[in-house]
């Protein structure tokens, strides 16, 4: 995080954030074609060319998996899903076009019966898994949008075939993939082949079965046996609040002669919504000091206005200078971010079955250090690399910490000897 964090408000493509499903496709941009079906009146596929030769837009987004932070979910119970620490994130340029445009020329104007959804997919045989007769065919990864997001020309969707403006990498979805502003990464379909109309959401086997957040005490086997892949309340699509510290790092010393000290880190949220707040404690929550939000984007749309439709798609970076006397003091430092919702990161994390949106307050604990300084931890060491407060007390408690299924504790740090 530090790394990704200090090259500043646009990331380097090197470092975004890369998930996916399967082995990346060997696709030529002389050949490849991009088809438009379903319930349209006008169907057609479009080339590479074609497509860079249609109008399009360049702006910033932030791409992050559902799963950032998942691995401080999965000291709580493991969960469906691989150990992002809270740098599974990437805030670059994207250059596309815009999908209601294609849309448009298919014959779509407006939802309506038989055209309330757009689904996406990439290539056939991609994955192992399918269901038969699924929509972009056996072995794609899909899923879909409704209607009325994909033709809002607020929601900025579109099929993007630059990042940083370059043409895409392998791993991030060239020739071309999609990009849905305030949106989790895997709606965000990589290597796209197909975009059809339809009356229903996707019929995909990753659309059901993955990016959902089931309720606290449905595990993987009650999820398969209950049917609650299929329980349309619990798919996710846009972002929640969330963000973390990058400094001060793991295991960083904060030496005793240091007078003062800069906090720094990251906050987003979904939808569009800006992030108003971001607050810094030293006494676990008790009392709460406001950050200074020091790198933010222009908002595209309804710029300079409070209202919905003026929309943040990306990080901010924020900042806090505090006298080195008040961390050397505490037991650990606890960040939270609000945005113009007024949603807010909770105090507790609750355990979901595929670790996703974990969101609650970032905690660096605070230790003494033999050089009369203190040294920082952070919850977890993101992969299988063992650290982080989290890390130990999930081993002390056996291997997991099982809250929200009976187990003991809680975040809060313990009292340390100063």
């Amino acid at each position: 995080l530090p790394e990704m964090f200090d090259y500043g408000f646009i990331g380097p493509v090197n470092l975004h954030i890369v998930r996916n499903h399967g082995a990346v496709p060997k696709i030529q941009w002389e050949t490849h074609k991009i088809s438009f079906g379903g319930n349209v009146p006008k169907p057609f596929d479009i080339g590479m060319d074609e497509l860079v030769a249609m109008p399009t837009e360049t702006f910033p987004v932030l791409v992050t998996c559902a799963g950032n932070r998942r691995k401080e979910q999965n000291m709580i119970k493991k969960s469906i899903g691989f150990n992002w620490g809270p740098c599974g994130i990437g805030n670059t340029m994207w250059k596309g076009v815009p999908l209601r445009l294609l849309l448009n020329r298919a014959g779509i104007f407006k939802s309506g019966p038989g055209a309330r959804f757009v689904c996406l997919a990439g290539p056939e045989g991609e994955l192992p898994k399918s269901y038969d007769g699924q929509d972009g065919g056996p072995g794609s990864y899909g899923t879909s949008i409704d209607m009325e997001t994909a033709l809002d020309p607020t929601s900025d969707v579109i099929l993007a075939f630059e990042q940083n403006g370059k043409r895409l990498q392998p791993d991030h979805g060239y020739p071309c993939r999609v990009i849905i502003p305030g949106y989790i990464g895997g709606r965000m379909i990589k290597f796209l082949c197909k975009v059809l109309v339809t009356d229903a959401e996707s019929k995909n086997f990753y659309h059901f079965n993955d990016n959902r957040v089931l309720p606290v005490g449905v595990d993987a086997e009650m999820a398969t046996a209950e049917g609650w892949w299929f329980k349309e309340e619990y798919i996710i699509n846009n972002l929640n609040i969330n963000g973390a510290i990058a400094y001060p790092q793991h295991d960083e010393v904060l030496p005793a002669n240091e007078s003062t000290y800069t906090i720094k880190g990251y906050a987003y949220s979904g939808g569009g919504r800006k992030v108003i707040r971001t607050e810094v404690s030293f006494d676990q929550g008790q009392s709460w000091t406001l950050a200074n939000i020091n790198v933010r984007e222009k908002p595209r749309w309804a710029a300079g206005s409070s209202g919905d439709k003026a929309k943040h798609w990306c990080w901010c970076h924020w900042e806090y200078t505090v006298d080195a006397a008040l961390i050397k003091g505490a037991n650990e430092i606890c960040f939270r971010a609000f945005d113009q919702s007024q949603n807010q990161m909770p105090e507790r994390p609750t355990w979901n079955v595929m670790g996703m949106l974990n969101n609650p307050w970032y905690r660096v604990r605070v230790h003494s250090h033999p050089t009369g300084g203190v040294k920082f931890e952070h919850p977890t060491i993101a992969g299988p690399t063992p650290g982080g407060w989290m890390h130990k007390m999930a081993e002390e408690a056996g291997g997991e910490l099982l809250w929200g299924w009976g187990g003991q504790g809680n975040p809060a740090a313990p009292q340390r000897a100063h």
